[in-house]
């Protein structure tokens, strides 16, 4: 891949406006984690929290997915999208009004729990478009393309805003989050999708059998529990208390420079997966998510930032190969029929316990210390991603085993 723009068929509209929305709407956001969580503790009573404003941003990103899910199946998701952007532009210029006039930092609650409730009609109405503006085989290019921009967001975004919190203020890196919203909704309302027919099923009925068919898959539901654990944990040592460390050893731009560093990673993972011929998905999957606990463990036994940055960096590729092979695996193992409810139901699974993780992490750290929370949640990552390989069908099944299990199940669950 010579550069980030598409080419070919896909540098056309409607995907070449889908792609600049979205590339312009990553690289606003990656500005935002760095720069809110900074603004926070600078706050007074910031520690304290850090952690609820997050988990009210997430909470109800999490009680509105599946709702959000059979929304963007039965709407056309170009509108969604279109109004969503505007929307979460105006939160966002909200909250950075907030941080750079030193408001009451009470104040950022319903911002943030509107932002997580606009993301939960969003984010499937962005995952489900491609399909319906390119063809079939121009699907796993233009994926390529979006990771790529995804991950280069990544790189550049912490760093900038890191930057620029230590600097004039993260307040002006939240504005430019909010300036890309815009930007983002313009492009959208470039291209359209046609209207969804309407459904027979209710909105319960679909999550009913979206949920029968989740429990009955055996290769599924294990790797959902670990990743419940695995994300309750690293959100709240890494996302909680990984700054608070940071400020008080290397600084925001250093942690800036490492968060950008796991984005290298996630690029160079994203990109060496499409040459690796993958034999087990699961194992992959599993295996290499164990790499993302190596930060929490470097940063809790005060690695040092050189030894830090080398994790990160790890941790990025092991994200990016197990995201791509666990992604791809439920696109070839669940009928199409049911992706959309499985997939909603696995996000619930794997995000639900992450407010938790949040609001428990300082308290924590309090009782037992910071750098202690941290590496026993690198070490508790590391172990509930490696417990699904226990499970032998987990472990040894290939993916012509899961097309074959799916199969069975569904066949069996309709006849």
């Amino acid at each position: 891949m010579k550069s980030l723009w598409p080419t070919g068929t896909l540098a056309q509209s409607p995907f070449l406006w889908f792609y600049a929305g979205r590339t312009i709407s990553l690289f606003g956001s990656g500005m935002t984690p760095v720069a809110l969580a900074f603004a926070i503790l600078s706050t007074r009573h910031g520690q304290a929290l850090l952690g609820p404003i997050m988990a009210a941003e997430i909470l109800p990103n999490i009680i509105m997915l599946l709702i959000g899910g059979s929304v963007a199946d039965r709407y056309r998701r170009d509108r969604l999208m279109q109004a969503g952007s505007i929307g979460a532009g105006l939160t966002q210029a909200g909250i950075a009004a907030i941080v750079l006039t030193r408001a009451n930092p009470y104040a950022l609650f319903p911002l943030a729990i509107l932002n997580g409730v606009l993301a939960a009609f969003t984010a499937p109405a962005t995952r489900g478009i491609l399909p319906q503006l390119i063809d079939p085989e121009d699907i796993a290019q233009a994926n390529a393309y979006l990771n790529a921009s995804r991950s280069a967001a990544k790189i550049l975004g912490p760093a900038a805003s890191g930057v620029l919190a230590a600097t004039v203020g993260g307040g002006w890196a939240i504005a430019l989050d909010a300036l890309s919203f815009f930007l983002a909704s313009a492009c959208f309302c470039r291209i359209s999708t046609p209207s969804h027919p309407t459904s027979p099923n209710s909105l319960l009925r679909q999550i009913q059998e979206g949920w029968t068919y989740f429990i009955r898959q055996p290769w599924i539901w294990p790797i959902t529990a670990a990743f419940a654990v695995m994300n309750l944990v690293q959100m709240g040592a890494w996302r909680v208390l990984g700054p608070i460390i940071a400020l008080r050893t290397f600084g925001a731009a250093g942690w800036g420079l490492v968060l950008s560093l796991q984005a290298v990673g996630l690029l160079l993972g994203s990109l060496g997966i499409l040459r690796i011929h993958v034999t087990r998905p699961l194992m992959a999957t599993m295996t290499a998510a164990t790499l993302v606990g190596l930060p929490m463990l470097a940063l809790g036994l005060k690695a040092g930032l050189l030894v830090l940055m080398l994790a990160a960096i790890a941790s990025g590729i092991g994200s990016a190969i197990s995201t791509v092979t666990w992604n791809s695996t439920l696109q070839q193992g669940v009928p199409p029929r049911k992706m959309s409810q499985v997939m909603a139901i696995d996000d619930l699974g794997s995000f639900a316990a992450i407010p938790i993780g949040l609001v428990l992490a300082l308290p924590l750290a309090h009782r037992v210390g910071l750098t202690d929370v941290e590496t026993i949640g690198g070490l508790i990552w590391i172990t509930a991603a490696m417990l699904p390989l226990a499970q032998r069908h987990v472990r040894e099944m290939t993916g012509p085993d899961i097309r074959a299990c799916a199969t069975e199940i569904a066949d069996s669950k309709s006849s």
